[in-house]
């Protein structure tokens, strides 16, 4: 079942909910023309996965049929448990990828360009996914999940990670030593030094302590929303592929083979000795 069919009518909801009560708490989180360019990704992202959809499910159900090594079954509770388990783990590992390599970053940046945070932030997603996403789940199939619970789990965890995209909840207690909270959710998309590349989990935060990529959200540094080089541009088509535009770019430039080879697999905001030092990249100044 895919739950995010059935909550969007509550996510437009709730951001009209959380809009109005930024407003009468003159705490207001929204700005028009951010909003509508979150919402039109959004819809941008939609009908690219009508049309790409079965890339991912065509080499899941290949796998599932032919080469699984186990089986999950859909009546045991247990196994619904382990399967959001693996699904978790194995999100962790293709958000933190996307996060330090070049090429996946280049589809995942759009989640992050705003320079707001609010509910419809959670609304702003890529439309490139088919490129790399589905690649880091292929282990779920390995071991056999149905991709009836495979679309129920992914789509349930993606539901979960909405609410945390809002600067009005603060901290939750013990809670946030277990799951992924608005507030560490707020230094995931900040720029800040202290925060940049933390808090990769999706459902549980336990991975990023034992991984090492936590931080707590401090309160005497407020998150600076955005990417370290920002957008400046409110063309849905160009926040899709900006950062491939910039590694095409860069490869061009560089006069060494091997460097321009490297510019597509290197860590993310990595360019080649000569072209940083004729073609450097404007970065957003913190202060």
């Amino acid at each position: 079942m895919n739950f995010v069919t059935y909550a969007v009518p509550f996510f437009l909801l709730l951001i009209l909910f959380e809009l109005s009560w930024g407003v009468l708490k003159e705490k207001n989180t929204y700005r028009i023309n951010d909003s509508l360019n979150s919402l039109s990704l959004g819809l941008l992202s939609i009908v690219t996965k009508f049309v790409f959809l079965n890339v991912g499910l065509l080499v899941f159900s290949k796998i599932e049929a032919s080469h699984a090594i186990w089986t999950f079954r859909q009546d045991s509770y247990a196994h619904w448990l382990l399967g959001i388990l693996l699904y978790d783990f194995l999100y962790y590992w293709y958000h933190r990828v996307s996060h330090e390599r070049q090429f996946f970053w280049g589809s995942h940046v759009v989640h992050h360009q705003s320079e707001d945070y609010n509910l419809s932030t959670a609304l702003r997603q890529t439309s490139t996914s088919f490129l790399t996403t589905w690649v880091f789940f292929i282990p779920c199939f390995f071991l056999g999940m149905p991709i009836y619970m495979y679309v129920s789990i992914a789509s349930a965890h993606l539901v979960y990670q909405f609410w945390v995209h809002t600067q009005h909840i603060p901290k939750l207690g013990v809670f946030e030593w277990f799951f992924v909270t608005p507030s560490n959710h707020r230094v995931h998309h900040a720029q800040n030094a202290d925060y940049i590349d933390k808090n990769f989990g999706g459902l549980l935060i336990v991975w990023d302590r034992l991984f090492g990529t936590f931080e707590e959200e401090q309160e005497d540094q407020a998150p600076i929303y955005g990417i370290r080089t920002p957008l400046k541009s409110w063309n849905p088509l160009w926040a899709n592929i900006h950062i491939y535009a910039n590694m095409a770019s860069d490869a061009w430039r560089a006069k060494n083979w091997m460097d321009k080879a490297r510019v597509f697999w290197a860590r993310t905001g990595w360019q080649p000795s000569d072209v940083a030092k004729n073609y450097p990249r404007e970065k957003s100044d913190l202060e």
